[in-house]
Parts: C-alpha cells; structure tokens; sequence
C-alpha cells in the first residue's frame, strides 16, 4: 500500500478509524491524511459528533419518556404495514389518531416517510444511471465494431478476386495475342 491515502480513501475508511478498528499502519497513513486535508477533517470531526450524539441518546433513551405508552408500543408494531397500506381501515385510523395524539410516534411516522422519499430519489437516480449504462454502450460498440470489420473483410476479399480476376482475364488475351 502507498503512503498516501487519497480522500476517497480516507471516507472510506473514517467509520472504522473511529472505532478503532484499522491497524496501526493504516492508522498512521488515515491520521497524516486527516492532518494535511482540511475537508477529510471536517468529515472526521462530523462523524465523530454524530457517534457522541447517537452514544449520549442511547443513554438519555434509557430514562422513561412520558410519551412511551402501550399505545406507542402499538404504534411501533404496526408502523411497518401502515406504511405498506397492509392494514384494514379501522386499525390505519387508530394509527393516525396514535401519531397525531403522540409527538413521538409523529416524529417516527415523519422519519419514516422521509427515508421513504429518500429510497425512492435514490432509487429513481439509479434508474436514470442504468439508462446511460456505459459499460452496456461500450459492450454494444464493440458488437457493432466486429460487424464493421466483416463487412470490411468481405469488402477486401471481393475487390481481390475483382482483380484476380481482371489480372487473369488480361493474362488471358496476352497469351492469346502472343503464342
């Protein structure tokens, strides 16, 4: 491995270098890296900030909060099939009242359907990328690309028996003409 890690690199390879999981080497080579790009840093010190939060919320999580309730607990196990339209209309109405009653399952219900939204974008963008499949583009040019050449090699070969033929004909009526 080089020296260098370049920033694709380093993004790469910045979760497991919080965690402490890369080996040493690797480490040195991620930390000089993170001393000389200023923008490598700024993706380090925000991932760092996002794992203290999540670790603090798991911690304030444990205390009781009061919107937690068997209600919510319903909520929670049938989220996943109102999201999917798989329930009848009765409990999607007692979903409903849940989020608008309970500020937590609102907030469940909103992350739920933007992470929703942005399957579906990121989808889509994928859909649009495989249209332009260049790796399809470039199979079919080389298709096309052979069935040029046959094209030209029949080319070739008919205008070199064009010519065998002309040189024999000539041939021909000069042995004539002569003998």
């Amino acid at each position: 491995m080089q020296n260098q890690l370049n920033c694709e690199q380093v993004t790469a390879l910045l979760s497991f270098y919080v965690e402490g999981k890369l080996s040493d080497k690797l480490t040195e080579y991620v930390k000089i890296h993170l001393d000389n790009c200023p923008e490598c840093m700024e993706k380090f010190i925000q991932l760092k900030h996002m794992l203290t939060r999540f670790v603090n919320n798991q911690e304030t999580e444990d205390v009781e909060s009061p919107y937690i309730t068997k209600q919510y607990e319903t909520f929670k196990s049938n989220l996943s099939a109102y999201i999917d339209n798989e329930l009848n209309n009765l409990d999607s109405i007692k979903i409903k009242k849940i989020a608008i009653s309970n500020p937590l399952a609102r907030q469940d219900l909103e992350n739920i359907y933007t992470f929703k939204k942005l399957l579906h974008s990121s989808f889509e963008r994928t859909k649009t990328e495989l249209k332009n499949d260049y790796s399809k583009s470039t199979v079919n040019n080389l298709l096309h690309e052979n069935d040029d050449q046959k094209n030209i090699d029949a080319f070739f070969k008919l205008t070199a028996i064009f010519f065998i033929m002309i040189t024999a004909i000539v041939a021909g009526i000069i042995s004539i003409l002569y003998f």
